[in-house]
């Protein structure tokens, strides 16, 4: 069987085999018997793929290994406690290689670094097709996929899980734009103040407001439209169980974009890099790489109060006149302020759909007695960050580097100088061809 057909039965065999298991109209067992008579016995010799069928086969082999982690776990005595114990009896390809093994393999055969597991890598990126963010006609970032079948593999089948996978994706691309804009700020003789760099920066809070937009109308949607939030914990968010103790589950805190974004812009939380780097298993090589030289580095708006002669304490000690000569010195404060504001707000959308879709739901059933999911809490996400957590690092992006021209920065100076192009510029994310 070559990854092609394994891929068809990925679309179409595995989500009819979940969701009867899930409806209790067929056993777990026969997931295994399935995966192993049709997919697993013709998988070939890692060695014979090329690294983009390597990747669409760890996208493949991911959903499959995330059905059969969960199926075991839900339904053996003590399953969460010794995910292994799911594959110990399956094996792949002709050398008959034990599952895990051959995941690991092609992992590495890709050449991207990937983990041992299903990744935000593999379930997002590499799954949905080829999405791209412009501004009239003028593309900004491209995120490709590694399928050109137009189609979105997902666990059940279920139109919300694609549209969800397809949302954060066409997040990703978003953010991969603004970091595309602010990146170059990072080298040493860029310039910060100047009239080019104002509108990029302009530019990227066009793009950080069209961020907050996408997920604020999405959660507007009705759930048809989108995802049951019971849809999303009951089924969707357990497909994200452990594959082995300890291991780090797929999870929109491993996008690597926002982890980029707050690094470049400043995140004023005690190990705050710490926590990321305890992610860095779960991220590409290149991912690991980027964050790790923007870790070492200043953040753009400590560089830019430097360029203008003051730091983050000086500025909050500066009374309201100061800080008014000091933006009407310096205008391109304004637009770094509002960069950093719309940051934040990104942030805040970001938390409200945690809470429509997670946090709130499951406050209601712990309020009615009806507990949480031992398999995949959803008083947390998959990675441990709570809901009060995600609150404190939203009040930090809040309370950002330039937090203190808040007084003095008024709807009139905010919008001052705009470049008609930023202003007039409509930005479409769409799935490209």
């Amino acid at each position: 069987m070559i990854p092609e057909q394994i891929g068809d039965w990925v679309l179409h065999e595995l989500p009819r085999l979940n969701r009867a298991i899930l409806q209790h109209d067929a056993p777990p067992e026969l997931l295994h018997t399935e995966v192993g008579e049709h997919v697993l016995d013709h998988l070939p010799e890692v060695a014979q793929l090329t690294p983009l069928q390597a990747q669409q086969l760890v996208v493949n082999l991911g959903f499959i290994g995330a059905s059969v982690a969960r199926h075991y776990q839900e339904h053996a005595p003590g399953g969460p406690t010794h995910p292994d114990d799911a594959f110990a009896e399956l094996v792949a390809g002709p050398e008959r290689i034990p599952f895990r093994a051959y995941f690991e393999a092609l992992a590495a055969h890709t050449g991207t670094g990937h983990y041992e597991r299903d990744s935000f890598a593999s379930l997002v990126r590499w799954n949905v097709g080829t999405v791209q963010v412009r501004l009239g006609e003028e593309v900004l970032a491209v995120l490709p996929g590694v399928f050109d079948d137009g189609r979105i593999r997902s666990y059940t089948g279920s139109p919300g899980e694609e549209r969800f996978f397809l949302l954060v994706k066409q997040g990703e691309v978003v953010e991969m734009a603004v970091n595309n804009l602010l990146c170059p700020f990072t080298r040493e003789e860029a310039g910060l103040t100047c009239e080019d760099a104002r509108l990029s920066v302009r530019l990227a809070t066009v793009l950080l407001d069209a961020l907050r937009r996408l997920m604020v109308d999405f959660a507007a949607l009705p759930p048809d439209q989108t995802m049951p939030a019971e849809h999303f914990m009951d089924v969707f968010r357990q497909f994200a169980a452990h594959w082995t103790l300890g291991d780090i589950s797929p999870s929109g805190a491993l996008d690597p974009e926002a982890l980029k974004r707050d690094f470049l812009l400043g995140l004023a939380v005690d190990d705050y890099d710490q926590q990321a780097r305890r992610l860095f298993p779960a991220l590409l090589t290149a991912e690991r790489e980027d964050l790790s030289r923007l870790m070492d580095m200043p953040t753009l708006p400590a560089r830019l109060l430097d360029a203008v002669g003051t730091d983050e304490q000086g500025l909050r000690e500066l009374d309201d006149a100061d800080l008014r000569r000091l933006v009407a010195h310096h205008p391109a404060l304004i637009d770094w302020y509002r960069l950093l504001s719309m940051h934040a707000r990104a942030a805040g959308a970001h938390l409200m759909l945690s809470k429509k879709f997670l946090f709130k739901p499951q406050r209601l059933r712990d309020e009615a007695g009806l507990g949480d999911k031992e398999l995949v809490s959803n008083r947390a996400g998959t990675t441990g960050m709570t809901e009060t957590f995600l609150e404190r690092l939203t009040r930090a992006r809040q309370n950002h580097t330039l937090a203190a021209l808040r007084p003095v920065i008024t709807s009139e100076n905010a919008d001052a100088g705009h470049p008609k192009e930023v202003r007039s510029g409509r930005v479409v994310v769409e799935l490209a061809g």
